[in-house]
């Protein structure tokens, strides 16, 4: 469980490919320091909201293995040696929570339409229900508040600080971005299907 809440820039430094055809995954290596206080191995981290597994780590660096679903379904599989991406640990019980509910599950990749401060972002139209006016959406990781909404898009005011700790402010139009909905929006709507379904 992350807040959306960007600790730190991490970089990549590599992405290897592991076997091919339906068996094919990679091993993502990315340099750190901060996530890095408290990391062990089997330890979560989040990358770009995607949470991720750490299965090696070392002085100033940490790996984790990306399995094919993540790479098909997610910005994950786009990354390339010198990208700068954002990092959070998990929460840990008793903490503030600055943000909102973050799992690390990407539901969809997101397109900027326009960049910070006024992003826009384009969203498959099925995700749009999830949305309300001022609700919270996590945006390659970082928790925002989400504001004029039309069928497949919506805008979020991304303030200085944000842009300048955060990709947000180096991504322009047309980046791909990953976007998780607010997963108690999820569970209300999974909830009160059978109710609805039996209108």
């Amino acid at each position: 469980m992350f807040t959306g809440i960007v600790e730190e820039l991490g970089t990549v430094r590599d992405l290897s490919p592991i076997g091919d055809g339906l068996d094919a995954t990679a091993r993502l290596v990315i340099a750190a320091t901060t996530v890095l206080g408290d990391a062990t191995i089997g330890a979560s981290i989040a990358v770009n909201g995607c949470c991720l597994t750490v299965v090696d780590l070392g002085d100033g660096w940490w790996a984790t293995d990306v399995s094919r679903e993540t790479l098909t379904r997610t910005v994950t599989g786009g990354l390339a040696a010198g990208d700068v991406v954002n990092l959070e640990r998990p929460m840990a019980l008793g903490d503030r929570l600055g943000g909102h509910l973050v799992l690390g599950h990407v539901d969809a990749v997101g397109v900027i339409v326009d960049p910070a401060p006024d992003l826009r972002v384009r969203i498959p139209r099925d995700l749009v229900r999830y949305l309300v006016e001022k609700g919270s959406v996590t945006v390659d990781g970082i928790s925002l508040t989400a504001f004029d909404l039309d069928d497949d898009t919506f805008r979020v005011a991304v303030i200085p600080h944000t842009a300048a700790v955060t990709t947000l402010g180096r991504k322009g139009a047309g980046a791909p971005v990953n976007i998780e909905m607010d997963v108690l929006a999820k569970h209300v709507e999974r909830l009160l299907e059978p109710r609805l379904g039996a209108a």
